[in-house]
């Protein structure tokens, strides 16, 4: 079990701990289900849990993304292995991402202060669907006969994430690389015979880098601060960085504000009701697409059941 965590740990940092998500769904409240971001997430605690969200982005544009998720993860009842799935759909305008992936993971302490290491690997899938009919093309492109441009093309191709994640009840580091294949996708289209052939690319995954972190300082005996950070990198795209600080009270209500790094900021807030926990943040955008939507909402609602070991 010790080799899963060394290889998770060696993979990642030959990869150069690189981090963003250009072509991942986009959660303001990552910091509620970190488990989106590393796989290695999944035994770390002693309890199962869910996460659902729901992200409306740049709200009154016409197309604007919308992602839904669903995570579910927690710990063996004995060992100290963990495992998890996540089924997410993300749309934007004719284009849609669905997927699904289910982890392992496996942790163990390393230091006698109760620091801890995990590893974590998850596989699954990817469908890619374009709907031909919301395309405008040319009178002089290949896409102009109607049995191609007013059909919808999907692709399935495998997908798969990897993660390392150190962590004590009073911290937390990871490091992760999402679409770790970076395969192109491809579809093919019979023409006006059967021997008339046509193959398009359609898109081309790239891995996607990031890190994370964070810290918790009690203020009082009532209120806690959680500071955190996510960095994301994609080859050939910039790095986005998410700094994030977080007042929780008395374990049951919490407030916070966002910062999105050349893209804009958010106020986010939220409540714990015995096993329920619900979460709400409102993105207002700095650049210069503000002008043409009502800002981006996220809804989170979790749930935790018994507590196992």
């Amino acid at each position: 079990m010790k080799r899963v965590v060394l290889a998770a740990v060696a993979i990642v940092l030959l990869n150069g701990l690189q981090s963003n998500a250009q072509q991942l769904p986009q959660f303001t409240q990552y910091m509620f289900n970190k488990y989106q971001l590393n796989p290695a997430e999944g035994g770390t605690n002693n309890y199962y849990q869910m996460r659902y969200n729901n992200r409306f982005q740049w709200v009154g544009l016409t197309d604007a993304p919308q992602t839904y998720s669903i995570s579910a993860y927690g710990p063996h009842g004995s060992k100290d292995m963990g495992f998890g799935g996540n089924i997410y759909r993300d749309i934007t305008g004719p284009t849609s991402r669905t997927g699904g992936l289910f982890s392992y993971s496996y942790n163990m302490q390393i230091t006698e202060n109760g620091m801890r290491v995990s590893g974590g690997l998850s596989l699954g899938f990817m469908v890619f669907q374009a709907d031909g009919s919301k395309f405008e093309f040319g009178e002089a492109m290949l896409f102009n006969d109607p049995a191609i441009s007013q059909s919808t093309k999907s692709v399935f191709t495998p997908d798969a994430n990897i993660g390392v994640l150190f962590y004590s009840s009073q911290y937390f580091f990871g490091a992760s690389v999402h679409q770790l294949f970076g395969q192109k996708l491809y579809t093919t289209d019979l023409g006006v015979n059967e021997n008339d052939v046509h193959t398009y690319g359609i898109n081309k995954l790239k891995q996607h880098y990031m890190l994370t972190g964070g810290m918790l300082f009690p203020l009082t005996s009532d209120f806690m601060l959680e500071p955190s950070v996510l960095l994301k990198y994609m080859i050939t795209g910039p790095i986005q960085v998410d700094i994030n600080a977080k007042v929780t009270y008395r374990d049951q209500f919490w407030g916070g504000i966002s910062a999105r790094w050349q893209d804009g900021i958010s106020i986010l807030f939220g409540y714990n009701y015995e096993r329920l926990l619900f979460g709400y943040s409102f993105d207002y955008s700095l650049t210069r697409i503000r002008k043409f939507n009502g800002g981006s909402h996220e809804l989170m609602i979790g749930y935790k059941f018994d507590v196992l070991k």
